[in-house]
């Protein structure tokens, strides 16, 4: 591929044993080191449209799919899938195993990290490195965003309490000023914030069995932060090479959970950036520099 040559970013959908088709998008050499992006609530492999060229166009074959319950991933109804943190990190496994990806370094952003990392407990030799990009797995890392989250943890399935708390998180998260204001707070050039974004994350969520699907998540999450001291002795044994590339004016996932990182994981890098939670989207330049930088100083890439 030449230098000069901008890469094309193809689309499809891979089948499952199950029937799930997921769909991703991938762009680079066939034969270059993997880099697995795994996005977040609400959004989509979409998320990542500019940054994976400038992945390919370093040499890296860049996978981005689209988790269950987001995007144009399909699932069939006959299936009775239950959308849990634990079947997403399963149906990733078998997405890497339908496309015989062995050895991949992995980006990980909002629920692509507790997706990432559990694929770290079931396949521990196969993560070269991590990236997090405002990805969390310590308690430091839940912002204040958390409170109304932790209190429908606590709840009693099914009482009334619970389907209090799911309707007030519903009215507060699940609207489309909610899915932008992620996208824009604290971004200091918001205007570079492609509209796009939020509008096909809202008309994709915006449908009453989605809804009840992202409610069901914002409930499981709690099996995350559950197996967060897993995560983090994952961490400490492989030493795997980490950057933390951090919107540190986040209110979801805070910057003392890129701090964290370097707890388990001396060597780690931190870079913290003026931005927000969704600091790909507008600084994808200088999210793309980091990433090919730290990954050809460890040695993943020419």
């Amino acid at each position: 591929m030449s230098n000069n040559t901008v890469p094309h970013v193809t689309t499809a959908h891979q089948s499952l044993p199950n029937s799930i088709n997921v769909f991703y998008r991938s762009a680079g050499p066939s034969d270059g080191p993997v880099i697995l992006l795994l996005h977040g609530f609400p959004a989509s492999s979409f998320q990542f449209r500019n940054l994976i060229p400038i992945l390919a166009l370093a040499g890296y074959r860049v996978i981005a799919p689209d988790l269950p319950g987001f995007g144009f991933t399909e699932i069939p109804e006959s299936l009775n899938f239950q959308y849990t943190f634990a079947n997403i990190a399963e149906t990733m496994g078998s997405f890497l195993d339908a496309l015989k990806i062995e050895k991949f370094a992995v980006y990980v952003f909002d629920y692509g990290a507790p997706t990432g990392f559990r694929l770290a407990l079931q396949r521990p030799k196969a993560i070269t490195a991590v990236v997090s990009q405002n990805g969390n797995a310590y308690e430091e890392g839940l912002g204040a965003f958390w409170d109304p989250l932790r209190q429908l943890w606590a709840a009693a399935e099914g009482s009334a309490e619970e389907e209090k708390l799911k309707s007030t998180i519903k009215g507060a998260v699940l609207n489309l000023d909610a899915t932008k204001w992620q996208y824009t707070e604290h971004e200091p050039h918001p205007e570079l914030v492609d509209p796009a974004s939020w509008t096909l994350d809202w008309a994709l969520m915006n449908h009453p069995a989605n809804i009840q699907v992202q409610l069901g998540l914002f409930k499981d999450y709690r099996t995350n932060v559950t197996l967060y001291p897993q995560f983090q002795k994952w961490l400490r044994d492989s030493q795997v090479p980490l950057l933390a590339v951090w919107g540190a004016e986040d209110e979801i996932f805070v910057k003392a959970g890129a701090e964290a990182f370097k707890r388990d994981l001396p060597d780690a890098q931190i870079e913290l950036v003026t931005g927000g939670h969704f600091l790909e989207e507008a600084q994808t330049e200088t999210v793309g520099k980091f990433m090919v930088d730290f990954l050809k100083k460890n040695g993943i890439g020419a």
